[in-house]
C-alpha cells in the first residue's frame, strides 16, 4: 500500500479514505476519457481556477488540468514559462495561451515577480484561485549568482528560487514533480530550502513517491510529487496494482510497422531515427520481446565494461516500459529498441508510452520532440493530481462563493466536476 506524508505524518487508508479513493477513481477515469480525446484548443478560454506552469516544457503537467476542463472549464491554463523555444511552441499550440522564454533564476535574482504577474494577467487582489506548477530540475545556483549578482542573500538551489518566486503570488496550490531523491538524502537540501519557504508562509505540505504505472502510464517511472496548500490537501493513492499495469503492447501494439528513418504516411510522428547499417545489424541479433544484447554483439567496448546491460535491449510487450528519457530515440542509450522491429522507438511510440494522447501536437525536429517527451510529466500522472485538486476545491465550497487565500470566486453555471 502506498504511503504519503502530510506535514511529516504518514497517511494510510481508513474508511473515510476508502470513500475518498472511490470518488477519486470515478472522477479520474472520467478524466482519462477526456484526455484520450484531447485536441489542441482553438482559443484560450476562461476557467474557475487559473494555472501557471513554471518549467513548463511542452506542457505535460498542464495537460492533466486542461484535459478535465474540456467540458467544465474548471482549470484555465494562463501560461507557461520555460527556456526551450520548441517546447514553448508546443505549449502555445496546444493551449493557445501566453508563453515566456525566461530563466527562473534570472527572474528571482532580478526581482521580476511583478513583471511576470503583469505579463500573465495575475492581479494582486485576484478573484480566482490559482495553481502554480513548478517541476524544477535539481540544479545549483552558483553560475547564475555570479552573472546576476544583484542580491546579497541568493538562494542556493533552483528549487529554492522557484519557491521564493511563487509564494509572492500567494497561490492556493503549488504543485511540484521531481525525481524521488528530492525527498531523500541525495537532493534533500534542494527540497528543504523550498519546504522552509512554503511553511513560513503558512502552507501545509503533502508529498508522496508514485510509480506512474499506478495511474495507467505504461512505464515504470517513479516520481516525487509535492503539493503545498493552505488546507488539509491529501494526494491520491495509486489505483493499479503491479499485475494491473498497462504494458508496452497496450500502448503501441496497434501501431503499423515502420522501418528505421521512414515516416508513416498517416502519422508524421510515427517515425524513428535513421540508423547506421551496423546498428540495425546489432539490433537484429537481439532476441525479440524483451531480449538483451548478447555478448559479442555490437561494439566490442560494451563487453569490456559493466553497467550497460540495457544498451540495445528490446522492450517487452508484456511489461511496462522502462523510464522514457530524452535519449530514448537511440537504442545505444538503453533499452529503447522496439520489441520486435529492428529499430529504435518512434516519436509516436515514446509519446504513447509517456501517456500523451495522439491529439497532442509537438513542435520541432525529431530530437526536439524526443527531448520534450522525455522531460515531460506523464499526462496521466498530471491528471491524477489535477483530479485530486479539483475534488479538494469542490469540497471547500462555502455558501455562494468559493473562498481561497482571502479571495472569493463566484460559481459558474457548470458545477465543478459535476
Amino acid at each position: 500500500m502506498q504511503q504519503q506524508t502530510i506535514n511529516g505524518k504518514h497517511n494510510g487508508i481508513n474508511g473515510t479514505a476508502q470513500k475518498s479513493k472511490e470518488q477519486f477513481k470515478e472522477k479520474f477515469y472520467e478524466g482519462v476519457k477526456l484526455l484520450k480525446s484531447w485536441k489542441p484548443k482553438k482559443a484560450n478560454t476562461e476557467g474557475e481556477i487559473d494555472v501557471l506552469d513554471f518549467f513548463s516544457g511542452c506542457g505535460g503537467m498542464s495537460l492533466g488540468f486542461a484535459a478535465i476542463s474540456q467540458k467544465t472549464n474548471l482549470f484555465n491554463i494562463v501560461g507557461g514559462i520555460d527556456l526551450s523555444e520548441f517546447a514553448l511552441k508546443s505549449f502555445e499550440k496546444n493551449y493557445k495561451t501566453k508563453t515566456l522564454r525566461k530563466d527562473i533564476r534570472e527572474i528571482y535574482l532580478n526581482g521580476e515577480q511583478q513583471q511576470i504577474k503583469d505579463y500573465f494577467g495575475i492581479k494582486e487582489k485576484r478573484k480566482k484561485p490559482l495553481v502554480i506548477i513548478g517541476c524544477a530540475p535539481c540544479q545549483g545556483f552558483s553560475a547564475h549568482q555570479k552573472r546576476y549578482g544583484q542580491k546579497h542573500d541568493e538562494r542556493n538551489t533552483l528549487i529554492g528560487a522557484f519557491a521564493e518566486i511563487v509564494v509572492s503570488f500567494n497561490p492556493d496550490y503549488i504543485v511540484m514533480e521531481n525525481v524521488p531523491e528530492i525527498i531523500g538524502e541525495k537532493y534533500s537540501q534542494h527540497y528543504q530550502e523550498a519546504k522552509e519557504i512554503f511553511e513560513s508562509k503558512g502552507y501545509k505540505i503533502s508529498q508522496a513517491i508514485f510509480n506512474s504505472a499506478g495511474f495507467g502510464v505504461p512505464q515504470a517511472r517513479y516520481r516525487a510529487v509535492i503539493v503545498a496548500s493552505k488546507n488539509n490537501f491529501s494526494l491520491p493513492l495509486e489505483l493499479l496494482a503491479p499485475d494491473e499495469y498497462a504494458t508496452v503492447k497496450d500502448a503501441i501494439g496497434d501501431l503499423p510497422k515502420v522501418n528505421a528513418g521512414e515516416i508513416f504516411k498517416g502519422d508524421s510522428y510515427h517515425r524513428s531515427a535513421s540508423h547506421k547499417k551496423s546498428t540495425i545489424e546489432t539490433i537484429s541479433k537481439v532476441p525479440k520481446n524483451g531480449g538483451s544484447r548478447p555478448k559479442g554483439v555490437g561494439p566490442k567496448c560494451l563487453d569490456k565494461v559493466t553497467g550497460f546491460y540495457d544498451v540495445y535491449g528490446r522492450l517487452s510487450w508484456e511489461k511496462p516500459s522502462i523510464t522514457i528519457t530524452q535519449y530514448s530515440r537511440n537504442p545505444a542509450s538503453g533499452r529503447f529498441t522496439h520489441p520486435i522491429q529492428n529499430r529504435g522507438l518512434t516519436i509516436r511510440e515514446a509519446a504513447r508510452i509517456q501517456s500523451f494522447p495522439d491529439g497532442f501536437e509537438f513542435e520541432g525536429n525529431l530530437d526536439e520532440c524526443f527531448k520534450q517527451i522525455g522531460e515531460a510529466v506523464p499526462p496521466l500522472l498530471s491528471l491524477a493530481i489535477a483530479t485530486q485538486i479539483a475534488i479538494d476545491f469542490a469540497s471547500n465550497k462555502n455558501g455562494n462563493g468559493l473562498h481561497h487565500n482571502g479571495h472569493t470566486t463566484q460559481k459558474t453555471k457548470k458545477a465543478v466536476l459535476a
